[in-house]
This record gives C-alpha cells, sequence and structure tokens, in this order.
C-alpha cells in the first residue's frame, strides 16, 4: 500500500499538472482573500478568516478532483491496473494507497494557508486578538471535507478510463453533496416540513457546523461515513470490474 502511495505523489510531482493545481488554488485563494473587495480580509474590520473557510469549500471542489482524476484512469487507459492486482496486493490496499495519496496531495496545497493565519494574527488590534479556537475547529472541518471528496474523487476515477469525464463526474458528485441537499432542502415539498432534515444529508450542514467551533461527534461521524462508504464502493468496483 505504501510503495502505491509513494509512486502516486511522486508521479503528481513529476508532472506539471501537479504544480499547476497547487498554483492555481494558491492564487484563487490569494486574490479572494486579499484582493477582490468583496471577499477581502483588508476590506473588513474583524480579525477573522472567515473568507478563507467559506471558499475553500467551492474552490476545493474542483481542485480535489483535478488531483484524483488520474489516480485509476491512467490505469485502466494503460491496461496497468490488471497487472498491478496480479502483484501480492489486495483491490483494497490497492484503493487505500491511491485514496491517501490524493489526500496527502490536497493536504500539502492547502499548507500555505497557515501564512493567512499568521497574517491575519499579525494585523489584528491589539496583535493576536484572533479566536484561534474556532479557526482550529475551522481547519478540522476542512480536513474531513477535503478527506471526503477524496474518497468520491477516487470513485469518479475507478469508474471511467477518461480522466476528463473521470474529472466532471467528480465535480457532479462533490457539488450534489455539499450544495444539493442544501437547495433540495429550499423546495417547496420540503421547505418548512422536513428542510432540516434533507439539509443535514449534505456536507455543507456538517461542515459550516464545525466551522462555528463546535465539534460534535455526528458531525464527524457523517464525514466518516462518507469516507468509507465511498471507498468500499471504490473497492467493490474495482473487484467486479476485474473479475
Amino acid at each position: 500500500m505504501w510503495t502505491i502511495f509513494l509512486k502516486e505523489i511522486s508521479a503528481f510531482f513529476s508532472s506539471l499538472i501537479g504544480y499547476v493545481v497547487i498554483a492555481v488554488f494558491l492564487m484563487l485563494m490569494g486574490l479572494l482573500m486579499w484582493v477582490f473587495p468583496d471577499t477581502s480580509i483588508l476590506y473588513y474590520n474583524e480579525a477573522s478568516l472567515d473568507q478563507l473557510f467559506s471558499v475553500a469549500p467551492l474552490i476545493l471542489l474542483f481542485m480535489i478532483p483535478a488531483i484524483t482524476m488520474r489516480s485509476f484512469s491512467e490505469e485502466l487507459q494503460s491496461g496497468t491496473l490488471e497487472i498491478l492486482i496480479t502483484k501480492p496486493i489486495s483491490e483494497t490496499q490497492i484503493v487505500l494507497g491511491k485514496y491517501l495519496a490524493s489526500l496527502a496531495l490536497a493536504l500539502i496545497t492547502l499548507l500555505p494557508t497557515l501564512f493567512y493565519y499568521y497574517s491575519v494574527h499579525q494585523l489584528g488590534s491589539p496583535q493576536g486578538n484572533l479566536d484561534s479556537g474556532a479557526i482550529l475547529c475551522s481547519y478540522i472541518g476542512l480536513i474531513f471535507l477535503v478527506a471526503s471528496f477524496s474518497a468520491i474523487g477516487i470513485l469518479g476515477s475507478a469508474l471511467n478510463k477518461n480522466q476528463i469525464i473521470s474529472f466532471l463526474f467528480s465535480v457532479l458528485m462533490c457539488f450534489l453533496f455539499y450544495y444539493g441537499f442544501y437547495f433540495l432542502s429550499k423546495l417547496p415539498l420540503f421547505y418548512g416540513k422536513t428542510d432540516d432534515l434533507v439539509a443535514m444529508i449534505g456536507m455543507d450542514f456538517h461542515y459550516s457546523s464545525i466551522s462555528k467551533g463546535k465539534l460534535d461527534s455526528r458531525d464527524l461521524i457523517y464525514f466518516i461515513s462518507i469516507i468509507v462508504f465511498f471507498l468500499w464502493l471504490s473497492i467493490y468496483w474495482i473487484k467486479n470490474r476485474l473479475f
């Protein structure tokens, strides 16, 4: 499993796409955090990273599928997955190795955003006037969101050997699970009746709950369930596709 993990990491950084994904993400976050007036920290009178945690999910919704789209699609297209299966390694280990590599790459991409925390910490009046506890919880929520998107992306890559189709499928699924149930809850069929229950099925509800500075076990269990479910689907698909 760890051999696959290291292979995926190496392949990502040995191609231009790896650096492009990271550069585009950081450029977009930088513009939104410091340049564009509607979201820039410099235009607010409060030392906060709320802009980061409200905008990041939308960008990650595209960025993570770009990271995961080649995980299985490339193997399927070249026919090397069948060869990999003949090695003394299970389908579960293959999926977990690729998933952990994609997750690690996504977290590496997020790592530079810690400079935003330092910058806002320095800009506070007085210096350090920042709710670090709430920011820590928000980062935990963001990590669980990244882990969930990565699991969805791995399934999208396993379903098709065309990387573009895998990317589009993963973006669609991430969008539906993050925003879809919120919009669904606003329909007249559910609004004012079971809209809260419908909204709770979506990631947005649980991510927002964690971002408020409250770590609820129900939110963590939700994200863990999403991750396990999509990884199980990937393992099941790989097994039944090959045999």
